[in-house]
């Protein structure tokens, strides 16, 4: 294995892991700004309010994201095989 070869699997395993979680975090962060913006306007220092809408919301992301995200993760266990294959060749 040469260095190259190291570093373009690590690149493809940074890529796919983003591109995985970025719907998750990005609707995370989203749920946050709003829940931020409501308790500033009702003045509503709740920790809870904060933290169960996140939760929910992010487990329904996953829950519907999830065959998207086994069909990224499959194709992309399928390109490291290959590329494994072609390299011990």
């Amino acid at each position: 294995m040469t260095e190259e070869l190291i570093i373009e699997i690590l690149k493809e395993v940074f890529y796919t892991t983003f591109i995985i979680l970025l719907p998750i975090l990005g609707v995370s962060l989203v749920v946050g700004i709003i829940i931020s913006i409501f308790q500033a306007a009702t003045s509503i220092q709740e920790m809870t309010l904060t933290f169960v809408p996140k939760i929910l919301v992010t487990a329904v992301t996953i829950i519907f994201m999830l065959p998207w995200m086994i069909d990224k993760i499959v194709a992309f266990t399928n390109r490291m095989l290959t590329m494994f294959i072609t390299v011990v060749k």
